[in-house]
């Protein structure tokens, strides 16, 4: 691929910080997204929330892709990457249930499994016994029904669309799979504790 691409590519790799750095720096751009896509919920400007949320998941695909192509990946940015996608996902919850598009309890489900998460790690990283967060099956299946659910609604919401049933069950799938990569995590965790 290297000899493909010529020396120009050669040149990036081997002598642009930038470039080496520039994941990251599209990560750190989605984080800079969140407050400002809360504020258009918050003044229901949905059409520009709809826009910003698309462009984060863009940006996610893009750093991604640009870190396993060019071997970019770091430590920083797989934590960066994980406080990116959660600060939106629980922002994003929190912000439609306040302005009551959500039901309150969907978005504390959502909030609470991740921050049980995360207590159970520095949990075990103060006593000493760090554990390493496997991605599960249901965790993905999770993440991935939170994005689709909040994408619909914000898309319901901009294109003045009724759900109607689907609103209902979409809510069960994603409050089901919340709960069971919830549990699937601390099972996980308890199991390496008690070890």
């Amino acid at each position: 691929m290297r000899n493909r691409l010529g020396p120009c590519y050669t040149r990036v790799m081997n002598h642009s910080p930038l470039f080496a750095a520039l994941p990251n720096l599209i990560t750190l751009s989605r984080i800079v997204l969140v407050p400002v896509t809360i504020v258009m919920i918050a003044d229901r400007a949905w059409m520009s929330a709809l826009v910003l949320f698309l462009l984060a998941g863009v940006s996610d695909a893009l750093d991604g892709f640009l870190a396993r192509t060019f071997n970019l990946r770091s430590e920083l940015g797989a934590y960066l990457d994980a406080l990116a996608d959660k600060a939106l996902l629980i922002s994003i919850y929190v912000a439609l249930a306040v302005v009551g598009v959500i039901p309150a309890s969907i978005a504390i489900v959502v909030a609470s499994r991740d921050i049980m998460i995360m207590g159970a790690v520095v949990v075990s990283w103060v006593m000493h016994r760090p554990v390493e967060i496997r991605p599960l099956l249901v965790s993905k299946l999770n993440t991935t029904s939170q994005i689709a659910f909040a994408g619909l609604i914000l898309a319901a919401k901009a294109f003045d669309l009724a759900l109607g049933y689907w609103l209902g069950t979409a809510l069960v799938i994603v409050a089901t799979l919340t709960i069971v990569s919830g549990a699937a995590y601390l099972a996980q965790w308890y199991k390496h504790m008690s070890a």
